[in-house]
């Protein structure tokens, strides 16, 4: 039985295939994964093509069940009018109000909290287990979801993403230009590149050690005792420069949503 799963956010979509004879933990339960960009413009018809064509290259002929969340709201429709056109009858897992997540989810409103952090949640419980802080890194916001020591979804932080900073200062900066995401040779520039390189990586792993440290002192944890881990498509560069990440965990959504499909469907 072959289980697909989606993580649509701003910039990219994340697609996973999981063999569910295997066990959630199983690494080798995801037998493929893909990455795509979140075209708005894409229909569910493009959506459809998209996913078997990938699918059939890999050798997958079937899907059996569908799990998926979705942050914007365009896609969402589309993705939903593909559910109902193309796998009807499939057991299918949308993150929203109605599923059962299973992480009790303790901030001033629940129903404003994204999908995506309630998986990456759920995920970060079930696997490692609180406390513990995900730091989501993707291009248009690095995102920090915690877990207390009671399994508790208790809220995070937004701040922008590595892509999203970059492209502000070119496009912002009159002697400023898009650079490669690279580790400069020193963190003090000889050059605009080198510079912009260096408050791009050590910048914003100083922002996640700060953040992450901040965020044990609120909840009075000892740091030994919390589990910080790095998911989304992060740039290794930035992540290998903070101290704070405990583990990487680059399917850490897929999992959720594996996750999102037992506990509705299995």
């Amino acid at each position: 039985m072959i289980l697909l799963c989606l993580d649509v956010s701003n910039s990219h979509t994340s697609i996973g295939a999981f063999d569910m004879s295997a066990a959630p933990t199983d690494e080798d339960g995801l037998i493929e994964h893909w990455q795509v960009s979140s075209d708005e413009r894409r229909t569910a018809d493009e959506w459809q093509v998209l996913i078997t064509g990938l699918a059939a290259r890999s050798g997958i002929d079937s899907i059996d069940a569908v799990s998926m969340c979705c942050t914007v709201p365009s896609i969402l429709v589309e993705l939903r009018s593909m559910q109902e056109r193309y796998y009807a009858g499939l057991p299918v897992a949308v993150v929203g109000p109605g599923v059962k997540t299973g992480i009790p989810i303790h901030t001033d409103n629940p129903r404003e909290v994204g999908a995506d952090r309630i998986v990456n949640a759920l995920a970060a419980a079930e696997l490692y287990g609180g406390p513990a802080i995900v730091v989501d890194l993707n291009g248009t916001a690095t995102i920090f979801d915690v877990i207390d020591a009671d399994n508790r979804y208790v809220g995070g932080a937004i701040a922008p993403g590595v892509e999203l900073s970059l492209e502000a200062l070119a496009s912002r900066g009159a002697q400023l230009r898009s650079v490669e995401l690279a580790v400069p040779r020193d963190v003090v520039g000889k050059n605009t590149v080198e510079a912009l390189q260096s408050g791009l990586v050590f910048g914003f792993a100083g922002l996640v050690d700060g953040m992450v440290n901040r965020i044990i002192d609120s909840l009075g944890a000892d740091p030994d005792h919390v589990t910080v881990i790095a998911t989304g498509s992060f740039p290794g560069s930035v992540v290998d420069h903070c101290e704070t990440i405990t583990t990487r965990d680059p399917y850490l959504t897929l999992t959720g949503l594996r996750l999102i499909h037992d506990k509705n469907h299995g």
